[in-house]
């Protein structure tokens, strides 16, 4: 698996948790809010890690930690993903996985086979506005929805959750996500971010009270509303 970074210790990552953090090079998607324009747009074929390596070190180190997040990039353009996580949970390890909800073929066969404990899906903007905000203007919303429909059938517990850029997302925008996700469980606003490392230019953050203003805007539509990153 082509993993291009690798945090040994996290308490933010999986919540719940002291874990690892995978993350994996390459995204089909080309956010321009994107804080990690190194595992996208500037990967380095030199800071691959070896996967032998990393598996190594998991394995001495059970006794301090009990989880591994794997992130991006997009872990599901991985091809061999699943046999990345077999070996992870085989050290005794619970996983959460992060994605953008693209792949649905291989999201099923990881459900299907349990292979995750917690499963976390960026939904990037309003359907009207999904283009925009990816940086992928034939960007099809049909694989997002069969993705979700995998998760709203499934008994792995998850959450969506959405990152809020001034430039590109309206208190509308939240009312219109709520109303396509109806009946979800968890749903988390994030404060944009600027990492420096950025595949465009010129994004901010929302202030608190629009943070909360969304917020109010969601509540109706799921049971649970959080807000990370104030």
């Amino acid at each position: 698996m082509k993993i291009y970074g690798f945090q040994k210790m996290t308490l933010l990552d999986f919540p719940g948790h002291v874990a690892a953090t995978v993350f994996t090079g390459g995204c089909n998607l080309r956010c321009p809010f994107c804080h990690n324009a190194a595992l996208v747009t500037e990967i380095d074929p030199a800071a691959i890690y070896n996967e032998d390596d990393i598996i190594a070190f998991l394995a001495k180190r059970t006794n301090l930690l009990d989880g591994v997040a794997i992130t991006g990039g997009e872990p599901l353009m991985q091809v061999d993903i699943c046999g990345f996580i077999k070996k992870v949970r085989g050290l005794g390890y619970k996983v959460k996985l992060d994605t953008n909800g693209s792949y649905p073929d291989k999201l099923e066969e990881i459900v299907s086979e349990h292979l995750v404990d917690y499963i976390a899906v960026d939904i990037k903007n309003s359907r009207e506005k999904y283009a925009l905000t990816t940086g992928v203007k034939d960007y099809d919303l049909a694989s997002l929805d069969r993705s979700l429909e995998i998760l709203k059938n499934c008994d792995i517990e998850h959450e969506f959750r959405t990152t809020i850029v001034k430039e590109l997302h309206e208190t509308e925008d939240i009312i219109k996500i709520g109303e396509w996700m109806k009946g979800e469980k968890n749903y988390f606003l994030q404060n944009f971010v600027d990492s420096g490392n950025l595949i465009g230019s010129g994004f901010s953050a929302v202030s608190r009270e629009k943070l909360e203003e969304m917020r109010k805007a969601a509540t109706p539509y799921f049971e649970n509303v959080g807000v990370r990153g104030i």
